[in-house]
């Protein structure tokens, strides 16, 4: 009750800050919607109004392991015009080919190399003058540096736990921009399009202009993040959650200010570490029940500990009996001590990863704080989700207030859906405006470093790692 009504007195108060950004929340974000290669984007779902509904238990998987990176190629790979992009290649003029030659010279300033574009190639095609061997070259030029903008330099292979799909390739398509550029759009403006338009990789581009040649293990962290944000969507939308696993915060931003922040608690390095993922807020489960994985029934014992021993069972609030293939289901109900305590986020995702609350709240005043099987634990859960269940969902306070005290498993769809990124940044601003460096808790930063060690290897048109998710437990449980 008193976690109930200090989450109820926050709301309160941080409504009232809200009260200007909420319209702009209540919008879906352009940056949702992640599609598959080869589709078009679609906008975010708008949910038709339905009231809270009582559904049934929930599942938890966990992440696959890393892979091995590949070996990388020990020169760049010289790739044909794609004709994915051109049937034959567009007419380019001197002057436009200069204008692109000079913006490879400067491509140090978005922290990729001007060799790994084969610049003395674009230079003898530009002194052969007009013609065709200058058009290919040009236009090849024009598309690696446009793909490594939009897209990131580093290949999928060296992305340790990367399952975004980045909708760019699609939004963005490089023929149709070329084709603005040489009817007079211009080259510069053309390729400066496809800069991320987040804050911070406009602090991170100014770091690595400010920083000293000498530094090369600073400078190169930057690169790799600054490449981090390429991997994601150009624009994230108005509205959106957005968590950095190695800080361990999450962040509901709107129009580019954070409003709320919020303690996290992520995965352990190894199996359970957190994934990378851009998904959508359906909902909020409110008393969630949950349904414990395999690796603990059976792992650690404790399906044989519930069904043999009641008066553990009812203890803990457990529930548990054999299903039609014999195996052991254990579900932990609805209660203060349940181990998502008394909300989760409904992020529907292959991972079976979420956002949800916890009973161990002291685990949140530790420092490094990579204790889960996976998911996110969040601070202050409730509060965030009686805010998300009053502002997008549409339930009267005094409503949301009376399903959190319920003790019944209710979920509240979100009228307007939430983008949510789960994202992995060893150098960023933090929660108060600072840009810090954050401890590589999983070693995901050696393979992106590696990769921009190595030459450039071409496109192979990837959306994603291709590294196995493996669940933990049957998710039609």
């Amino acid at each position: 009750m008193k976690q109930i009504t200090t989450a109820l007195t926050r709301t309160a108060v941080g409504m009232t800050a809200l009260a200007l950004a909420l319209p702009a929340l209540a919008q879906n974000a352009p940056g949702s919607g992640y599609v598959g290669e080869g589709q078009l984007p679609q906008p975010a779902a708008t949910q038709t109004a339905k009231p809270p509904v009582k559904v049934g238990a929930d599942t938890v998987t966990q992440p696959a392991a890393p892979t091995a990176a590949p070996t990388m190629a020990s020169q760049p790979v010289v790739q044909e015009v794609p004709t994915d992009f051109f049937d034959a290649a567009p007419t380019w003029t001197v002057a436009d080919a200069e204008e692109l030659r000079a913006y490879v010279a400067g491509l140090g300033n978005e922290g990729l190399f001007p060799r790994d574009y084969l610049p003395v190639e674009l230079d003898a095609a530009i002194a052969g003058g007009p013609g065709l061997k200058l058009n290919e070259i040009a236009t090849r030029t024009f598309t690696w540096v446009a793909q490594d903008l939009r897209d990131g330099r580093t290949e999928m292979d060296s992305r340790r736990q990367w399952f975004v799909r980045d909708p760019d390739a699609e939004r963005l398509p490089i023929k149709p921009l070329l084709e603005e550029a040489l009817a007079g759009g211009g080259v510069v403006a053309a390729l400066d399009s496809l800069s991320p338009t987040h804050p911070d990789y406009a602090v991170l581009k100014q770091m690595l202009l400010e920083t000293p040649e000498g530094e090369t293990a600073k400078r190169a962290k930057i690169r790799a993040n600054m490449d981090r944000w390429r991997w994601l969507a150009r624009d994230l939308g108005r509205s959106y959650l957005l968590t950095n696993v190695p800080e361990y915060q999450l962040r509901l931003t709107v129009n580019d200010k954070i409003v709320r922040s919020y303690r996290t608690i992520v995965g352990k390095p190894g199996k359970t570490s957190t994934p990378q993922l851009a998904e959508t807020v359906e909902g909020v489960i409110f008393n969630p029940t949950w349904t414990v994985p395999q690796s603990i029934v059976v792992g650690e014992g404790l399906g044989n500990r519930v069904l043999n021993n009641p008066s553990y069972a009812k203890s803990h609030n457990y529930k548990a009996w054999k299903n039609e293939n014999g195996m052991t289901v254990v579900v932990q109900q609805p209660g203060p001590g349940n181990s998502l305590g008394m909300m989760k986020l409904d992020m529907p995702n292959p991972h079976a990863i979420f956002l949800h609350d916890t009973p161990s709240k002291n685990l949140f005043d530790t420092e490094n704080r990579a204790y889960s099987h996976g998911c996110i634990r969040t601070d202050r859960a409730l509060e965030l989700a009686l805010t998300l269940a009053i502002a997008l969902g549409e339930v009267p306070k005094d409503e949301a207030v009376a399903i959190s005290k319920s003790g019944e498993y209710t979920k509240v769809p979100l009228k307007k859906q939430v983008p949510v990124y789960i994202t992995y940044f060893t150098m960023a601003q933090d929660i108060d405006g600072t840009m810090r460096s954050f401890k590589d808790i999983y070693g995901r930063d050696e393979p992106v470093l590696a990769s921009f060690a190595a030459p450039r290897v071409a496109k192979d048109g990837r959306r994603v790692t291709n590294e196995e998710v493996v669940a933990i437990e049957d998710p039609g449980l």
